[in-house]
């Protein structure tokens, strides 16, 4: 039987592996595909990017940390993330397509006829997206120091050098398809789980359903 830590660098190869893969067979030719994957993407396949945009590490690991760290107050962050991505999915990522514009700021210029409009939400764009990629940054360099048992800056290089090759070959699309890999293995990954924990614990296997009828069976 295979050890744990070749194991580990065997399953952590195939993953960089299939990102590559996808990245180069979904090479962008225009601009149309490096930004908005040619408006080829199917809903579905972009629902499962977007949910696994929403469990990578900046979110889940600092989420979990929170409640973790404040108990069940923490979660009050979690539905305030988890909102104001639902909100800017449904106010703002539609329009943004049906003005055929590539960005949020040109978008928000030409919407409001107005370049300091743009100018501040390029400011805000900024802002936002070092916050966000700081802290996405500081979760894989920790993934992949724990699972490769090397220092943290070293996994950041290796998991920043991953995902530069494929989102400078494959643009929006490469990206897209990537994330629905990721979706697929952690929605796998979170599901196993929580389904033998549940089966364990209340007797059914549908984790929903279980504490349904564990909170249920306390009350009465």
């Amino acid at each position: 039987m295979m050890e744990l830590k070749p194991l580990t660098y065997l399953v952590v190869g195939l993953s960089f592996l299939l990102y590559i893969v996808i990245a180069i067979a979904s090479k962008a030719k225009t601009t149309g595909d490096f930004y908005v994957a040619g408006k080829h993407v199917h809903p579905i396949a972009n629902g499962m990017a977007t949910g696994a945009d929403w469990m990578s590490a900046a979110s889940f690991i600092s989420m979990a940390g929170l409640i973790a760290f404040q108990g069940y107050g923490g979660s009050v962050y979690l539905m305030g993330w988890t909102g104001g991505y639902v909100l800017l999915a449904l106010l703002l990522a539609p329009y943004l397509r049906k003005y055929g514009r590539f960005t949020v700021p040109e978008f928000i210029g030409d919407r409001y006829y107005s370049n300091t409009a743009r100018a501040v939400a390029v400011i805000c764009l900024i802002f936002i997206s070092f916050t966000y990629v700081a802290g996405q940054m500081r979760g894989v360099g920790i993934v992949f120091s724990r699972f490769l048992e090397v220092p943290v800056h070293v996994g950041l290089m290796i998991g920043m050098a991953v995902v530069f090759v494929y989102a400078v070959l494959g643009g929006m699309k490469g990206i897209t398809y990537t994330q629905v890999a990721q979706y697929c293995v952690l929605i796998f990954a979170y599901t196993v789980p929580a389904v033998f924990i549940a089966l364990n614990m209340t007797g059914n296997p549908i984790p929903q359903l279980g504490l349904g009828s564990k909170i249920s069976g306390e009350n009465i």
